[in-house]
């Protein structure tokens, strides 16, 4: 199939699929005699991963590393499920940071007199 019909199953842009291919995400695909690429049915499902995966919070370099471990003839499930422990990890940290931040500025508000006649204001000082 060419690039433009890749791009239509996966909902993906042509751009997209030409930049996971120049990051190394794709294999670069086989060229027709006129010139055209012609990829596998199975770029769609790769492609459709590879969005699943950043949707996920997964870098495109860390799902690059991903998809080298995924290969057929490596047993690496172990380093595979490192890796997703660790992304937890980094997932439940950042929540934590956002859940200070909101925290600190429920405080601000709270003690904020904007709008209610107080002259100033603590959190524009």
């Amino acid at each position: 199939m060419r690039i433009g019909e890749v791009a239509a199953m996966a909902e993906v842009s042509v751009q997209t699929i030409r930049f996971y291919e120049r990051r190394g995400l794709l294999r670069k695909p086989k060229r027709l005699p006129s010139g055209y690429r012609y990829y596998s049915p199975d770029t769609v499902k790769h492609v459709r991963l590879i969005k699943q995966a950043q949707g996920l919070g997964f870098t495109l370099n860390e799902i690059k590393h991903l998809a080298l471990l995924r290969e057929p003839h490596l047993d690496n499930a172990t380093e595979i499920r490192a890796i997703a422990k660790a992304k937890i990890q980094s997932i439940n940290n950042r929540i934590s940071f956002l859940e200070k931040m909101r925290d600190e500025l429920s405080c601000l508000l709270d003690a904020c007199g904007c709008g209610t006649g107080h002259p100033k204001c603590i959190i524009s000082k």
